[in-house]
């Protein structure tokens, strides 16, 4: 039986180098508003590069992701990964967040804030974490399986990178942007999954959410046409129960309300001439 999550104790804030720039909004209460949806080639090189070095932090921290393992242990690493690659952890300070990463375990839809919660064996944890370089964000997150996980949450969270994997593949100059929820809902309905609706995916760039928002469930009356050069990122989020949620009083972890278990995948995008590129890969 899984004991349900309680919050745990946050540290205290870590220091990023005085050399690495800083997103506007840290220090802020609100960020700007966003950037244009389509980017120049100049910007989306840079964005490789962003995302680039946000795959290679996610990949670090996966690593060290087992039972025993604390999820501040988890912010630690990716924050000094990032440092130590010139890039700034984008949710530090953004709308106030403490953390450097966001870790979500178990019934855990988004947003959970490393702290001094032990992961156990048979939990699954996401890391989602974002670099800023350059003057642009990469934005990805992956779900992980600590130690021995039950075949229904094994299935949960293979099935929910492939949802992602097969809304990448459907990303084309031309086509709606409605295509993306259409196909991870269509995709997660054969397993009676929950699609979320609240949370989506979004417009990225210089703005850490530029205007554009991505929904991942079958939205007919998203208008949006795909063109090139439009970056974005892709992040279902797939529950076993419901998809209504409570948030925390810490005003950022959401969990769902039957406090069943959920995954979420996510990688940053570009639409090409030809098709899509993924921009978070390590």
């Amino acid at each position: 039986m899984t004991t349900l999550l309680r919050p745990g104790r946050i540290s205290p804030t870590r220091k990023v180098p005085a050399h690495i720039p800083r997103p506007e909004y840290v220090g802020k209460a609100e960020p700007k508003k966003g950037d244009s949806d389509v980017k120049t080639p100049e910007t989306i090189e840079k964005m490789r590069i962003a995302g680039r070095i946000a795959a290679q932090a996610l990949e670090e921290v996966g690593r060290h992701v087992a039972p025993g393992v604390t999820t501040d242990e988890l912010d630690r690493i990716g924050h000094e990964f990032l440092c130590d690659h010139g890039a700034y952890p984008s949710t530090l300070g953004y709308r106030g967040y403490p953390k450097s990463l966001c870790t979500s375990i178990n019934e855990v839809i988004c947003h959970g804030i490393p702290d001094d919660t032990v992961l156990r064996d048979g939990d699954i944890v996401n890391v989602d974490i974002t670099a800023y370089i350059g003057g642009v964000h990469g934005d990805t997150d992956a779900t992980f399986l600590v130690g021995e996980v039950d075949e229904e949450s094994r299935l949960l969270v293979e099935r929910t990178r492939e949802a992602m994997m097969r809304a990448i593949k459907a990303v084309a100059p031309g086509r709606q942007l409605n295509i993306v929820g259409r196909v991870i809902e269509a995709y997660a309905k054969r397993f009676g999954y929950g699609v979320v609706r609240d949370f989506t995916g979004h417009g990225i760039g210089a703005s850490f959410h530029s205007g554009l928002i991505v929904p991942h469930y079958d939205d007919p009356s998203l208008s949006v046409t795909l063109v090139p050069g439009m970056t974005f990122t892709i992040e279902p989020m797939l529950t076993l129960g419901t998809i209504d949620y409570d948030i925390w009083p810490d005003k950022w972890t959401a969990v769902t309300k039957d406090r069943k278990r959920t995954a979420q995948f996510e990688h940053t995008i570009v639409v090409t001439e030809t098709g899509h590129e993924i921009l978070t890969l390590p």
